[in-house]
This record gives C-alpha cells, structure tokens and sequence, in this order.
C-alpha cells in the first residue's frame, strides 16, 4: 500500500501564500515553505516539477483573494460600483501590502500581458453606461483612472502615503468627475 499523503497541495499552496502575505516573496523557496509545514521538501516538489510552478499557483491564490475583495466592496453598496472598484484596489494593496506587490508590483518583462481582459471590458462598460462615452472613450478613460488609482495603491502599499478611506474616495471622486467633465 502506498504511503498516505500528509501535505497536499492546496496546504502547500496556502502555506506559500501566508509566507508571502507575511514576508514578502523573496522569503518564497522550499525549504521556508517546508518549515511552515513542518515537512521535508519532499511533498513540495512532490506536488510541483519548480518554485515557479509554486509561485504561479501563489499567484493564482493571490488573484483569487483579489477578486473576491474587490467583488465584496462592489456588493457593499458603500459606494457605486465603479468607485468602488478603485476603493478596494486601494484598500487591499493597504490590507495585503506584500500580495500586491507580488501581483501589481513584480517585473513583468517576460510575461505575456493581454491588450484587453474581462475585468478591464467589465469596468469599461460601466463607465460608458454611467458617462454615455463610446466604447473606445470609455476604455480610455477607465485606462486613465485605473493609471490614478494604481498610483495611489501603490503608493499605500509602499507606505509612502497613509491617506484615509475619506480622502481616498474624495480624490477620486474628484479625478472621476474631472476625467468626466473633460470627456463629455
């Protein structure tokens, strides 16, 4: 009978992820992994043929976790959902500082980064329903703001700024509205 797997992958998985969300990625390799598992490298490589197979996996946890924070904020209500959208960008790159550099601040040279995604079409049409721009004016006005709010994300995530959830909402307020009264 073959021996009874003790890690699995998602706990390899999981474990990886709050080493990151703890230290950061560079604490990222088997054998940190390892010790929070209490195991040999073995079940890690075991379940994974590389660290980056393991990072891509963390990465896609990281993504997972993303997207439920900002579908959360969008199903507040707190705010209409396109705002919304920017204030959870801003608020988790606050609240997980180290998963949003590994997603939104990690070199991205030798990936291959799609002119257009689902989320960027969903924001972009929202736009258009709320401004009445076209397609295209509403892609680039999205693109315009997305350019404000990944600023001022990173800028908290880096803490370089500490600015309150009253003043975020302000200023973007204010850049949507500026952005709105340009375009129309």
């Amino acid at each position: 009978m073959p021996p009874k797997i003790r890690v699995t992958k998602e706990e390899i998985i999981k474990a990886a992820v709050d080493l990151v969300r703890e230290q950061g990625e560079s604490a990222l390799n088997a054998r940190t992994v390892a010790a929070r598992l209490n195991c040999s490298t073995q079940p890690i490589f075991f379940n994974f043929e590389s660290m980056g197979q393991l990072r891509n996996a963390v990465i896609e946890a990281a993504y997972v976790m993303y997207r439920q924070h900002i579908r959360a904020e969008m199903e507040s209500g707190e705010y209409p959902p396109y705002k919304a959208s920017g204030m959870a960008y801003i608020s988790f790159a606050q609240k997980e500082k180290l998963l949003f550099q590994l997603l939104f601040m990690r070199d991205r040279t030798a990936e291959e980064i799609p002119e257009k995604t689902e989320e960027g079409d969903e924001m972009a049409a929202m736009v258009q329903d709320s401004t009445g721009l076209s397609a295209e004016e509403a892609r680039l006005f999205h693109l315009e703001m997305w350019f404000y709010v990944h600023g001022i994300a990173t800028m908290v995530a880096t803490n370089f700024l500490t600015p309150d959830r009253e003043l975020i909402s302000r200023v973007l307020s204010d850049a949507y509205l500026g952005l709105k009264k340009n375009k129309t």
